[in-house]
């Protein structure tokens, strides 16, 4: 039951940062400041869920949910120390191709660990 309570918080976290705070950031601030502040969030936004995913798994009594929630970790990891890093890295040099797909893959990535956390609901 725990694992449950943490993927419905990181489900909650995830929709209303993708649906409430990102085009607010985008919408109120300058796009330097949006930038500096999105730059300094994603890093602590995929270390907490994925810890919070790793606990999830962890603690699932139910295969399923262990493996989705225990997937669901590796790939914030994947976000944290590699996606980001090089998705910085494009924005940095000015690189607006390489940035799209990088940017593009990392929203994938995220689209793709909130619809199997969601699914652990029907499980």
């Amino acid at each position: 039951m725990l694992s449950l309570y943490l993927i419905a918080g990181i489900v909650g976290i995830m929709l209303f940062f993708s649906v409430a705070v990102a085009p607010t950031i985008f919408k109120v601030l300058p796009q330097e400041w949006a930038s500096a502040y999105v730059r300094s969030f994603f890093p602590k936004y995929y270390l907490v869920l994925g810890v919070f995913s790793l606990l999830a798994g962890t603690f699932s009594h139910v295969i399923t949910i262990k493996i989705i929630a225990l997937i669901s970790a590796g790939l914030f990891a994947l976000s944290l120390w590699v996606l980001t890093p090089k998705v910085n890295a494009a924005k940095d040099e000015n690189n607006i191709k390489r940035f799209n797909i990088l940017h593009g893959l990392s929203v994938v990535v995220n689209m793709v660990i909130l619809l199997m956390l969601i699914y652990c609901f029907c499980v």
